[in-house]
């Protein structure tokens, strides 16, 4: 099929890219990085500002009511940048899940302060010892009360409400409320804090329609593989430049065949990875038959392509890729994170097939 851009989703390209390169540079990412949260409050209320919180939600709840392919093009500038902080875990995770489960009167009292930039959420969704498929959530809620054990959610420490699935159903919970405790997780990527959070009792809110979770995580989903597909792009910025000005017996090191198919084989990767993500953002917004599977394809391809580039590009970097002043690492950190988050590409592998099989299932009982 044929893919191009209107004109305001090129300029919403562009000027997201103006944006992080302006308010967000290496140096300030840096910072971010070094302190225990990873968020700045300014620069939240800046992208508020530019709608970028309020993207893909409905004007009447005070967002901006744009598609799911302007989300996959805004987290794809996102990646490029390296940029810290909750817009991922509150837009694309958090509050699309929000999106597709709340009634609405639950969107207007949760997304609106979300698309004025007033508050922050998080998704939790995965547990010890299970894998991303809801069919193994074991957190329950009682008398509007919740009880587990949630892992690896991205910046719950800066979030005010958490969106929880549960075996009855998907809540919201207050993060300040009593019962909730956050502690810190080890992570690789500090650009994104991961934390586990205790449910003890903790009040909740249960959302109206627990089925709208998978496409939720889908649109979340399709919104990772874009953001590993900017850092890629930047990755490859990065090392291309770097082979045009190193310099190996008295030539550029970029002269050289060898060289030159690594950084071609990047390419390869990133390109395939960017086709893939479009589409599925596409897909999903168009309510394709498809989607499902695309989302998988583009999660699927995107994990392994990011780690193949980061190990390239630090390749043709040799003992340079390894510095800690050098930015090859810092992306390469968030592409090994961003790898398992929402499922590895054996996971979304599985899903493939079980998705395919049971289309296949539903037509021969329908002949």
């Amino acid at each position: 099929m044929e893919f191009g851009f209107s004109e305001s989703q090129q300029m919403l390209k562009d000027n997201a890219r103006k944006f992080f390169a302006d308010e967000c540079p290496m140096s300030e990412v840096r910072r971010l990085m070094e302190t225990e949260i990873a968020y700045d409050e300014a620069l939240w209320a800046k992208m508020a500002e530019q709608g970028y919180t309020g993207i893909i939600f409905p004007e009447e709840y005070e967002g901006v009511g744009l598609g799911k392919v302007e989300l996959i093009l805004l987290m794809e500038e996102a990646g490029r940048a390296l940029l810290p902080g909750p817009l991922f875990s509150t837009v694309a995770l958090g509050g699309a899940i929000l999106s597709e489960a709340a009634t609405p009167a639950q969107k207007k009292k949760y997304l609106a302060p979300i698309c004025r930039g007033q508050v922050r959420g998080t998704g939790a969704i995965l547990e010890a010892g299970t894998s991303w498929d809801l069919t193994e959530v074991r957190t329950t809620s009682a008398n509007g009360k919740i009880t587990g054990e949630k892992v690896f959610v991205p910046d719950a420490a800066i979030a005010d409400f958490l969106v929880v699935a549960a075996r009855e159903g998907v809540f919201v919970v207050d993060a300040q409320k009593k019962g909730v405790n956050i502690e810190p997780m080890e992570g690789m990527d500090q650009t994104r804090k991961l934390y586990c959070v205790h449910f003890e009792n903790a009040p909740a809110e249960r959302l109206g329609n627990s089925s709208g979770l998978a496409r939720a995580l889908d649109v979340a989903t399709a919104a990772l593989a874009a953001e590993l597909v900017g850092g890629m792009q930047r990755t490859l910025d990065i090392t291309v430049e770097y082979a045009k000005t190193r310099k190996q017996f008295g030539k550029p090191i970029g002269i050289f065949q060898a060289v030159q198919h690594q950084c071609a084989d990047m390419y390869l990767e990133l390109e395939s990875s960017r086709s893939a993500a479009y589409y599925a953002g596409w897909a999903i917004e168009q309510g394709a038959p498809d989607a499902a599977v695309a989302v998988s394809i583009a999660k699927m391809y995107a994990s392994d392509a990011a780690r193949t580039v980061g190990n390239r590009g630090i390749q043709i970097h040799g003992g340079m890729g390894f510095t800690w002043e050098n930015d090859l690492h810092l992306y390469y950190r968030r592409a090994k994170a961003s790898e398992t988050a929402l499922g590895d590409a054996t996971f979304h592998r599985e899903r493939i097939a079980r998705l395919v099989i049971d289309a296949d299932a539903a037509l021969a009982r329908s002949a």
